[in-house]
Parts: structure tokens; C-alpha cells; sequence
């Protein structure tokens, strides 16, 4: 099994996935509007923009944390969580061995909070 879609709701499908876009860094693989609906995929995992679909936490991971922030907030996206460790990695359970999770939250275009994740050797 394997997780192959998740939906967020978008209001204005254009300005949602322009967002997104440069969120990720990768425009759309497919918009069927109407009905209204834009899919990106994300590493093999579609993400959905759908007018009718409810607010979902979507966490992406991130490169370098604070440079996204930087970035996203010279466009004038609203941060809701500064970057913080969430987690420390002993083993390989859930992430990389002897790595710090961090994370922080925005806000998209559409209201949606939105993770972003960054794992961190520890230092």
C-alpha cells in the first residue's frame, strides 16, 4: 500500500496553483477546469487542488529551511510557525538516524496551513 493522493482546498484554483508552483518548484502535470481541478505531482504522490475539497496539513520537505522562509516571505506569505526541532531522530523509524526534524508553518494563497519540513544533522 501506498499513499497516492492528497487534496487541499483551493478557492481560486489559478492563484492556488501559482502558489504551489512556486512552492515546489514544478508547475502542474494536469488542470481540468471545470470541474476545477489542478494536480502536481509531489515525488510520486499527487497533489490535488479541489475548489470542493476540505482544508487538509500538507508538510513538504524543504532543502534549507530558513531560505524557503526568507523566500516565500520576500512574497509576502505569512508565517505561522517559526522554524522549531519537532523531533530528534535516534533511530530510522520515522527519518534519517542522528537527525533533527525541523519545521516551521505558512499560510498559502488559500488560507491552508501548510509544514514545512527539513531534516538537520545533528550537530
Amino acid at each position: 500500500m501506498r499513499l497516492v493522493q492528497v487534496a487541499q482546498r483551493a478557492e481560486d484554483l489559478g492563484r492556488a496553483a501559482a502558489f504551489y508552483a512556486d512552492l515546489l518548484g514544478s508547475e502542474p502535470v494536469a488542470t481540468f477546469d471545470p470541474p476545477g481541478l489542478v494536480f502536481f505531482d509531489v515525488g510520486g504522490v499527487r497533489l490535488l487542488l479541489d475548489n470542493g475539497a476540505p482544508s487538509a496539513l500538507v508538510y513538504v520537505g524543504v532543502s534549507d529551511l530558513e531560505a524557503t522562509l526568507t523566500r516565500l516571505r520576500e512574497r509576502g506569505v505569512e508565517v505561522v510557525g517559526e522554524p522549531h526541532v519537532i523531533f530528534t531522530h535516534e533511530d530510522a523509524t520515522l527519518g534519517p538516524a542522528g537527525t533533527d526534524e525541523w519545521m516551521a508553518f505558512i499560510k498559502d494563497s488559500e488560507g491552508n496551513t501548510v509544514g514545512l519540513v527539513e531534516q538537520r544533522v545533528r550537530t
